[in-house]
């Protein structure tokens, strides 16, 4: 997979997992292992874990391999697209290894800053690269 592709299908899995959960949040389900979403939440989670984990190394190969400039802008925004990265892999992370996620803790892990920042930062990327 091209690296532009790799990245493109990381951001989308995090999007999808994104509106997977605004959904989950909606039902006010108590415990996941009781709901019959709880299998798809578990897997938007890992899915979601998963994309997120490397992706500031890899907008960082793609700022490289492209030679865009400034050099050190795009330095500086790649290491807080790192930050993000790894404050929403904790989050996702956290919220994974629960032995039951209700609709609540959903809602909160999507209202996280953590969340939000980085799907906000992938816009900004996503804009920059056109």
């Amino acid at each position: 997979m091209a690296l532009g592709e790799d990245i493109r299908a990381r951001v989308e899995a995090l999007e999808e997992a994104y509106e997977f959960f605004l959904a989950y949040a909606a039902q006010g389900v108590a415990d996941d292992r009781a709901s019959k979403s709880g299998g798809q939440l578990r897997s938007s989670l890992a899915r979601a874990t998963e994309a997120v984990d490397g992706i500031g190394a890899c907008f960082r190969e793609l700022v490289k391999a492209q030679g865009l400039e400034p050099v050190d802008a795009w330095g500086d925004f790649v290491d807080a697209v790192e930050r993000d990265a790894a404050a929403c892999h904790a989050a996702l992370r956290l919220v994974g290894a629960q032995p039951a996620v209700s609709s609540q803790l959903v809602d909160n892990l999507n209202a996280s800053i953590h969340l939000r920042a980085l799907l906000t930062d992938f816009f900004l990327l996503d804009e920059l690269l056109r």
